[in-house]
């Protein structure tokens, strides 16, 4: 069924991001789906109001006044990237991956790895609240 939005701008009826997020990770079928359907349960206790959306060909998002973070699957790997992560505290050293860039971090979780889960909704709460700060001009 078509929302109000939907039918006013006359998008075609489809799956809603979350649905097309469970069938990602259903068709993962491995340790992948079940690390990712894991990290998105973290960022929806961390943040119950972040909003689930569908990008760029097929990436998950979960964003809350701005992107919190992403999940991709690869065929080693999930990686989470944080939009903002350069600018998050990260005491537990969760971020181990794209930490050359001035403002994406990313957590890359293989096979047989688990997440420290107080300390991974920590950071999604820090990128909700970064995201919520007004620019000062």
């Amino acid at each position: 069924m078509k929302s109000k939005e939907q039918a006013a701008a006359g998008v075609a009826a489809g799956p809603s991001a979350s649905e097309l997020i469970d069938m990602r990770i259903r068709d993962l079928g491995d340790w992948r789906g079940e690390t990712l359907a894991r990290m998105r349960g973290l960022i929806l206790e961390a943040e119950p109001a972040a909003i689930e959306e569908w990008k760029w060909r097929g990436v998950p998002v979960w964003s809350c006044n701005g992107i919190i973070c992403t999940g991709e699957s690869y065929k080693a790997a999930i990686k989470l990237t944080f939009a903002k992560g350069a600018s998050l505290p990260d005491p537990k050293g969760l971020f181990n991956s794209s930490l050359e860039g001035n403002t994406r971090r990313a957590i890359d979780i293989h096979e047989g790895e688990t997440v420290d889960a107080k300390a991974f909704k920590a950071l999604v709460k820090a990128a909700v609240e970064l995201n919520g700060l007004k620019k000062k001009r």
